[in-house]
């Protein structure tokens, strides 16, 4: 009998990767797809984007170049890398109704429950032993947003999807509400192919209807002016010319998602894991900013929020209240945070009340 490592060998690699597919579609993915591990023909027009400062304060994007655009320097011994597409769009209330609603909160809609990574790491982990119970060790590892990995651009040059105006990835009839996970494996997988164009068309509604302008071009994103950036990424003061086109977004913003013509039909996932926390979908701008900073870590447990930490959650709701309603209650609201926190919430605190009246 052949030993377990050496089962690799014994498989077509045709039939292997219908084999892993199925594998995949059982454990709750959407889509699997193989990917060759360079991306190198993308480094220029990265590189361009770093060198413009389009990435803001997420230095962690200019490190490790090399490996960023080949897996197997990543992951020695990579020869195939696997990509995955799991939707997240849950059973939550309707973003542009909520956005309209200005005395209430916005959260990105993958945001509303269980923190994506934990999902799909704890996922990937068990495909990857599943491929190892059906053709031997394959040297697997699983990435979730967590390495430098170039994952839109893998999943593309797979047929997954093309990069959309928005710059995300969009999937024929299924748009682009799901995230990506990939697995570097050392079995050598035939390689999928790519879709042959963009589906984008002539279409510019993402770049007209974004908030605050924060496309340069087709594709091309300034993330320092970007919503999701400056709520989740960025720990320092908002731009003031930049906080009246936030609304009432506190993490997150779906923008280019909710008006993009592919998102009419994007499934609602079944996954119980990404269905609303309570109080996070939709919640009283001035409950919120009303938590302590334990009752923040208790209702964010297990979420994506809690890694902004209590300051930012603190900032980015000041910035909403002074959006919001002019209500004697948001004021109150604002005034007891004053102190509450530190000197970069009171700043935002200070201008929204001013904001209020």
């Amino acid at each position: 009998m052949a030993e377990r490592s050496d089962l690799i060998s014994t498989y077509d690699p045709l039939t292997l990767a219908e084999q892993i597919r199925a594998l995949g579609r059982d454990l709750g993915f959407q889509a699997v797809t193989f990917a060759n591990p360079s991306t190198e023909q993308h480094r220029a027009g990265f590189e361009s984007w770093l060198e413009a400062g389009y990435a803001g304060d997420m230095g962690w994007l200019e490190r490790n170049l090399d490996k960023r655009f080949d897996a197997a320097s990543l992951h020695p011994g990579t020869k195939t890398v696997i990509c995955v597409r799991m939707d997240y769009w849950p059973e939550a209330a309707d973003g542009l109704t909520l956005l309209s609603q200005t005395d209430r909160a916005y959260i990105s809609r993958y945001a509303l429950g269980r923190d994506y990574h934990k999902v799909l790491r704890k996922r990937l982990s068990d495909f990857a032993r599943q491929i190892t119970e059906l053709a031997g060790d394959h040297g697997a590892r699983p990435f979730v947003d967590s390495a430098p990995v170039m994952e839109r651009q893998l999943a593309a040059h797979s047929g997954l999807g093309w990069i959309g105006k928005n710059s995300l990835l969009l999937a024929p009839g299924h748009g682009s509400t799901f995230f990506l996970g990939e697995l570097c494996t050392n079995l050598a997988l035939p390689f999928d192919s790519p879709n042959p164009a963009s589906h984008c068309g002539s279409c510019q509604q993402c770049m007209v209807d974004c908030p605050t302008d924060a496309f340069v071009s087709d594709g091309v994103l300034d993330a320092t002016r970007c919503i999701s950036y400056l709520t989740i990424e960025y720990s320092g003061a908002i731009p003031e010319d930049l906080r009246a086109a936030m609304g009432n977004r506190i993490y997150g913003c779906d923008d280019c998602q909710l008006v993009c013509p592919h998102n009419r039909k994007a499934p609602v996932s079944d996954e119980t894991d990404f269905q609303p926390r309570s109080e996070l979908d939709g919640g009283a701008l001035v409950d919120l900013f009303d938590w302590s900073e334990a009752e923040f870590l208790k209702k964010t447990e297990g979420s994506a929020i809690r890694r902004i930490g209590y300051e930012q959650w603190q900032r980015n709701l000041a910035v909403a209240l002074g959006n919001g309603p002019v209500t004697a209650e948001a004021r109150e609201s604002l005034s007891r945070g004053l102190g509450r926190v530190s000197e970069l919430v009171d700043d935002h605190i200070r201008w929204a009340l001013n904001r209020l009246g």
